[in-house]
């Protein structure tokens, strides 16, 4: 790639990671130690970045200078929150999911489609307990880490500051207008896996698993109220009378994944679930918009059931409150 393509390209990614934060000159001033003004030379081409400030820059942003050269049709650079930088607290998880939300907010009109593969995550913030159950499930069983295996999920309160986080994250997902496209699937991943930690005596009070049961039927409740009304609130409040639009849509094929599209007048993106509960995000334009044209196209052949299409919501939440109450069913017999 040539030197001025991968000085354009470079800038859009600096561009990218610091939208709704600061200006370009602003941010690069202070990386490169240069004025705001031969920043700005630098940015529409008048001067071309030296091999150190190039590198400077790909260190600061965390932009990989091996991806930056082969950037073409195929080429996609995603950035994720490497496992290592998590202390698997729900406090540190939240609090980098805050992160994204706030930097989203700042921007101009922002709108979401998301395709929901088992368990809607944002919804699932009305319930803490749901949460910290499904973060000890994916540290303890997928990552396998040494500090999980010999202890047991417990009944612990979730902290004020998980609290708070989960609030804040909720406010901001409740306010951006969505389109959110579910399948029959909905929450029997999650389902299973609080079963078989009943059965394999993961609990220390296994009774703990009914509880978790619960919360799952209040979460069904909740997100059947919200798609009756078409807005998003959050559990225990009142819906508003203006904004928080949701429109749900049943996918009677399976999602395949999870993907949130975002687009607001300043940059589109995508996030896509990864290693069950981590995540990849990209701006790459051409795949962002190769994404826009599936979810469309999977809004297209699925069925709108808020607002409107009474009958098909009421069967979609009888099949899923059925499965629930069958779990807590197997759940009582082996307790007793």
């Amino acid at each position: 790639m040539p030197q001025q393509d991968i000085q354009s390209t470079l800038f859009e990614l600096v561009k990218q990671r610091i939208v709704g934060q600061d200006t370009i000159g602003n941010a690069l001033a202070e990386v490169l130690s240069l004025s705001s003004d031969a920043v700005y030379r630098r940015y529409r081409g008048e001067t071309a970045l030296t091999i150190n400030e190039i590198k400077k820059i790909c260190l600061h942003y965390n932009i990989s200078f091996d991806a930056l050269c082969s950037m073409e049709a195929g080429n996609v650079t995603f950035t994720y929150p490497p496992l290592n930088t998590y202390d698997f607290s729900l406090e540190t998880y939240l609090e980098g999911i805050l992160t994204a939300f706030e930097k989203l907010k700042n921007l101009g009109d922002p709108q979401l489609i998301i395709s929901v593969n088992n368990t809607p995550f944002f919804q699932l913030l009305n319930f803490p307990q749901l949460v910290r159950f499904k973060l000890y499930f994916w540290a303890k069983t997928h990552l396998m880490i040494p500090a999980y295996q010999n202890e047991k999920f417990k009944h612990e309160k979730t902290s004020e500051r998980a609290f708070e986080l989960g609030r804040d994250i909720l406010q901001i997902y409740n306010a951006i207008p969505s389109q959110e496209i579910y399948d029959p699937q909905l929450l029997q991943g999650f389902i299973r896996q609080i079963v078989y930690y009943c059965q394999a005596h993961h609990f220390e009070d296994p009774a703990y698993a009914l509880f978790l049961c619960d919360r799952l039927k209040m979460m069904s409740a909740h997100i059947r109220e919200q798609a009756s009304l078409g807005k998003k609130f959050i559990y225990g409040t009142q819906a508003p009378a203006f904004g928080n639009n949701f429109e749900m849509y049943n996918n009677e094929i399976v999602n395949t994944d999870a993907s949130f599209y975002f687009s607001t007048s300043e940059l589109k993106g995508v996030y896509l679930t990864h290693n069950v509960m981590n995540y990849l995000q990209t701006s790459n334009e051409g795949y962002v918009e190769d994404t826009k044209q599936i979810l469309d196209k999977q809004i297209a052949n699925s069925s709108i059931i808020s607002v409107v299409n009474e009958k098909e919501r009421n069967n979609y939440f009888h099949e899923l409150d059925r499965s629930i109450d069958n779990a807590r069913k197997k759940i009582e017999a082996g307790l007793m």
